[in-house]
């Protein structure tokens, strides 16, 4: 029973650290943006309204819609919008339809998963830096050189790992929770009436008296729920009580004791709006705190960078994006990795981020728009997985997910009009990825088609060949093969070139399915093709850890295991030729060539040894 709580204390705090960095950060600037935009006279009616706004907004979006309702519809435990986005297809798989329709609409919110990714880190660090101007006007030329230079840190450190740093995230991060909670509670004793605030009747008589303002500034409001998303993503890393109980428990009183501390201060000093947060802090306090702030930040954009890299791997697995080098970068947990090219791709478009838009209230404008499109993707989702999946009634899916639905819809109605202003900007960088993801997508289809328009069927070329044999060599050749019962053209360079057959052979296909992780029990199909040939499917999740020599050990009798010294696997390289008039338009066919030949290689991808690898190569027109 000791051991279960304490487990429970661990990843409790390990939940803190690494789901609510992000949220934790946005007291840096949410309520800087609401009244800074200029939109809001300054009264101390406002005060209470905006706070009730606040309170309202945190408790809806996060404690209802992801606390409550969203952390249910896991994907066999695991969680995040790849997860949602194959639970919602498989639920609808007997309409292809409406599943093709959903699948287009959730790669679509992945996609904007990396917008938010270069957003986040941006406008947290450039928010922590932006304290030392409090401290001294003089500190103002120092901002973005010293928020580059942090971020060029910690995206230098990626290929090192997580694993030595991530235990220091939890504490630190409940540091600073407590920390930002002790600032609030100093504020509200002064002015201990500000807590009436909590009544949702300041937050309603706002919005009724001010109807197009609230409209305007829900833009900003959306602020105080950055990272939302990151509690329903990381349920498979940390389990849901762990994140609800560290939600309900720290996250959420530490949030709004802080928020009512600004909104205390903002009634006694006015001019402190232009940044309330470090204008709170004692004159004491102020460089620890920017200390404090600028680790908290670190630590939050740790957590999406991690993410960037988890969700591109299983995009990858999923067929919509090509195959990058992974690299692991620890022994023990397998979660573990980094993608160079993600990595500095995604720092480069933080830096070109930070350039542009150079402050923090500016970026805020480019925020927004990116993570209130995610957010009704995962509300509509979450109707096809309780409506189709869990066969609940109509009216109480409609019920359950409508008045998110609503919720969801404002804020992104308000935000849109900061597309101009720089919400444009992750749109944009979601446009690429979604036009790089379905262009090879699609050209995997017709490259798959053409492949299978020119193949042989297995079952009669074996029998064809085995008329008269050719001679056959000890050892195992294991054949790569996209499509099930075709023959691989590595075979037939084989036969034609070495004239050889070994005594062993397997023709393989890689499966990946849409589920996270596959059984091991489950994991191979093995049909008996006769002459010592067999047909193999290696099935896995799109969380799962490819690993063909590990899963093909498992086959055979104990006595007649596969031996890793006598095993060659033979790969198909296909050289893709774009033609005029093919299943694309000409410009994408020659990006799905160019992304085809900058593809890691499949033998790395699936984990071969480099010394028992025959890559033939062949041209394939599409």
């Amino acid at each position: 029973m000791s051991s279960t709580k304490s487990s429970l204390t661990a990843l409790t705090l390990g939940a803190i650290g690494v789901v609510y960095g992000d949220i934790g950060t946005s007291v840096l600037y949410a309520m800087k943006e609401v009244f800074g935009s200029g939109h809001v006279p300054f009264t101390p009616d406002n005060v209470y309204g905006i706070l009730s706004i606040f309170f309202w907004t945190l408790t809806t979006i996060v404690s209802l819609k992801y606390v409550v309702l969203v952390l249910r519809a896991d994907n066999h435990g695991e969680g995040g919008l790849v997860a949602m986005l194959a639970l919602a297809s498989q639920s609808v798989k007997d309409q292809p339809q409406l599943r093709k329709v959903l699948l287009m609409v959730g790669i679509f919110g992945t996609c904007l998963f990396y917008g938010d990714g270069v957003i986040t880190p941006a406008i947290s660090v450039l928010s922590a830096v932006e304290g030392l101007e409090i401290i001294s006007p003089t500190f103002k030329k120092s901002v973005i050189p010293l928020t580059l230079i942090i971020l060029f840190v910690l995206f230098w450190v990626q290929k090192r790992g997580t694993a030595g740093i991530g235990r220091f995230f939890g504490p630190i991060t409940l540091v600073w929770f407590l920390a930002i909670a002790a600032l609030g509670l100093l504020h509200i004793v002064q002015r201990p009436e500000i807590l009436l605030a909590i009544s949702p009747h300041y937050a309603l008589s706002f919005i009724w008296h001010n109807p197009g303002t609230t409209f305007i500034i829900l833009g900003a409001v959306v602020l105080c729920v950055t990272g939302a998303e990151a509690l329903y993503a990381d349920m498979g890393h940390f389990g849901k009580k762990p994140i609800r109980l560290a939600w309900f428990s720290v996250v959420m009183p530490c949030l709004t004791l802080n928020y009512f501390g600004q909104g205390a201060l903002l009634l006694a000093e006015p001019e402190a709006v232009k940044n309330p947060f470090y204008m709170m802090t004692p004159d004491w306090a102020l460089l620890p705190m920017v200390g404090l702030a600028t680790m908290a930040t670190v630590i939050a954009s740790q957590a999406l960078i991690s993410g960037a890299f988890s969700v591109t791997k299983q995009v990858i697995q999923l067929g919509y994006l090509p195959r990058l080098q992974v690299l692991h970068t620890s022994e023990t947990d397998t979660g573990q990795i980094y993608m160079p090219f993600v990595n500095w791709s995604l720092f480069a478009a933080i830096v070109l981020a930070v350039l542009m838009f150079k402050s923090s209230s500016n970026l805020a404008a480019a925020y927004g728009i990116a993570v209130c499109t995610d957010m009704l993707i995962t509300t509509v989702l979450t109707f096809f997985v309780i409506r189709h999946a869990w066969k609940l009634p109509l009216v109480l899916c409609i019920g359950a997910t409508g008045f998110f639905l609503l919720v969801d819809l404002a804020f992104w109605a308000s935000n849109m009009f900061k597309l101009l202003d720089g919400g444009w900007f992750p749109l944009m960088l979601g446009a690429v990825i979604f036009t790089f993801m379905l262009t090879w997508h699609d050209g995997r289809r017709l490259l798959n088609a053409s492949l299978r328009s020119d193949a042989l069927k297995l079952t009669d070329f074996l029998e064809a060949v085995f008329v008269a044999p050719p001679t056959r060599v000890t050892g195992t050749a294991v054949f790569l093969t996209a499509e099930v019962g075709t023959v691989p053209n590595a075979l037939l360079h084989n036969l034609k070139h070495n004239k050889v057959l070994h005594q062993r052979n397997l023709f393989v296909t890689v499966q990946n399915l849409e589920i996270p992780r596959m059984p091991v029990a489950q994991r191979l199909e093995v049909t008996d093709l006769g002459s010592d040939c067999w047909q193999v499917i290696v099935n896995y999740g799109f969380k799962d850890n490819p690993d063909l020599p590990s899963a093909l050990a498992n086959i055979g009798d104990s006595g007649d295991r596969l031996d890793p010294m006598m095993t060659s696997y033979f790969l198909s390289r296909d050289i893709v030729i774009p033609t005029i008039g093919g299943g694309m338009s000409t410009w994408r066919e020659k990006l799905f060539a160019q992304m085809h030949h900058n593809a890691s290689g499949a033998a790395a991808f699936l984990n071969l040894p480099t010394n028992a690898v025959v890559e033939l190569g062949s041209k394939i027109e599409i």
